[in-house]
């Protein structure tokens, strides 16, 4: 197979392989951002958070892909994709890589809320850990206000 037969396939894994920064295959996730919109990228992103909040909050007691799980599937995606859409001066300071780490961290708990979304209790353990993190990401972000 020579290099043109290989091009499809290095297409997908490049798609495949984008995290962050992309709606490509979250578009409701763009909704979401847009109804947080803020006056800076730091402000969209504690409007996020606190969406996300409330949401995780009405999904406890839920199973499955239930409507509150899928608005904070795609409420994480909003604020993965966020994050990289905050002003350069923002992204400067040291405590913008803390808000990356939280954002990392939302999404090693959001890969465990999604393989236990169909279980109780584990479903609103990971859920109440999911709030715990956006929690200390907006702390974060307040200082970079």
């Amino acid at each position: 197979m020579g290099w043109k037969g290989m091009l499809p396939i290095a297409v997908l894994l490049l798609l495949f392989s984008t995290s962050g920064c992309s709606y490509l295959f979250y578009p409701h996730a763009k909704d979401f951002t847009a109804k947080a919109k803020g006056a800076t990228g730091v402000d969209t992103l504690i409007n996020l958070t606190n969406m996300a909040e409330a949401t995780a909050k009405s999904a406890k007691g839920g199973k499955g892909g239930d409507q509150p799980f899928d608005d904070l599937h795609n409420q994480f995606h909003a604020i993965d994709n966020s994050i990289c859409s905050v002003e350069k001066s923002v992204r400067e300071q040291p405590a913008y890589a803390l808000a990356v780490t939280h954002n990392k961290e939302l999404g090693t708990i959001f890969k465990r809320l999604w393989k236990f979304k169909d279980d109780q209790p584990q479903r609103d353990q990971h859920l109440d850990l999911f709030v715990s993190e956006l929690q200390e990401m907006r702390q974060t972000l307040q200082t970079l206000r």
